[in-house]
């Protein structure tokens, strides 16, 4: 039994077999009788249950003292990570209609790279030269996508290939990120005590960050204000930055970047955020979770220069979908688009790129 289920397993016994099964990477729990698993990218239901809604609302409490947490009526909801960097969202009635509800994203110790991306065929090896160039040529990236659709392991695997002579530090919410390099120096928000102080957001830590002298920074996700810090500070010369954001395609991604930026307070005219936005993100790597429950990088774009004040993007590399089975298996292939405005500047750095027409 790995770290993970060692720890959970004391207020979690009727899921322990799950929290023991490396191939589950989550465990949902709705209620005392209810309990789902992610296992290869699929959900299912198990014939799992706990006693009673008091059993399971016992293991949520005990969860959140563990980790110097409340979850009580006063604090309906726990979002923690536990010591083996587990993630775990737990929330309580009155907000959760059906009990207890539980979330366990189970850390995973494999440290996925770009070779390990491409076995997978998650990426083909034109993507793997088009995203060393975008990493060594130092552009800014965002890795986009849905809800569970592989983009932190994605920006893990893209910071892998950030030389070793670069200073980086990480920003997180909740550590989840495992950096190959040995100069990476890692920080994680504080919430706020039980007296509604001491916090301390990804916005702060951004605006903290920069004067570290960072080469590169890594922020775990953008959910808000901190959109508009990271802009201005890959805008004033921290090139190389990179981010995950929740959208449905790239150009989705530049439009959350936008409403997240219009989130810090600062009165700035929307002209002038778009302008930002466009010159501060040089690419997009969309990534999605097919019907099979493979997980892709179904598009690597760049962002061009804005043109009549809207967005616009380059497609360098896309996944096609074929066919979907009945058992939907899900058969395509990927393919080039047009050659980036970098290729020059990747040739006179001796970094190869795939071959367009």
């Amino acid at each position: 039994m790995n770290d993970n289920a060692s720890f959970l397993v004391l207020f979690l016994a009727p899921i322990k077999e799950y929290l023991a099964d490396d191939k589950v990477s989550e465990i949902l729990i709705n209620g005392p009788s209810q309990i789902y698993i992610e296992r290869s990218g699929k959900l299912e239901e198990t014939g799992a249950s706990f006693a009673s809604e008091a059993q399971l609302k016992a293991a949520a409490v005990n969860i959140a003292k563990s980790v110097d947490r409340q979850l009580d009526e006063m604090h309906p909801d726990l979002d923690a990570r536990l010591p083996d960097g587990s993630r775990v969202h737990a929330t309580i009635p009155p907000i959760s209609r059906c009990g207890t509800i539980l979330s366990i994203r189970k850390f995973k110790k494999e440290m996925l790279t770009m070779e390990k991306l491409e076995e997978y065929g998650s990426v083909p090896p034109d993507g793997v030269l088009l995203l060393n160039a975008i990493v060594k040529l130092r552009k800014n990236v965002i890795v986009s996508g849905g809800t569970s659709s592989g983009k932190t392991s994605v920006l893990n695997a893209l910071s892998g290939l950030i030389p070793a002579k670069d200073r980086i530090l990480v920003l997180e919410d909740a550590s989840e990120l495992q950096l190959q390099q040995k100069h990476c120096v890692y920080f994680e928000t504080r919430k706020p005590d039980k007296n509604g102080q001491g916090e301390f957001s990804i916005r702060d830590l951004v605006i903290a960050s920069l004067r570290l002298r960072p080469d590169r920074l890594v922020i775990g996700e953008i959910r808000g204000g901190e959109a508009l810090d990271l802009l201005q500070a890959m805008n004033t010369g921290h090139s190389g930055s990179m981010s995950t954001i929740h959208a449905n395609s790239p150009i989705d991604a530049l439009s959350r970047m936008e409403t997240c930026a219009l989130m810090s307070g600062v009165k700035l005219p929307l002209s002038a955020i778009r302008m930002q936005v466009a010159s501060a993100i040089n690419c997009i790597v969309h990534t999605m979770r097919l019907p099979d429950g493979s997980r892709k990088i179904v598009e690597i774009a760049e962002v061009l220069p804005l043109e009549n004040g809207e967005y616009r993007l380059r497609t360098l590399l896309e996944w096609k979908t074929e066919s979907v089975a009945p058992d939907g298996t899900v058969s395509g292939r990927f393919l080039l688009g047009e050659a980036p405005t970098f290729r020059d500047a990747a040739a006179l750095t001796h970094l190869e790129l795939p071959v367009y027409a």
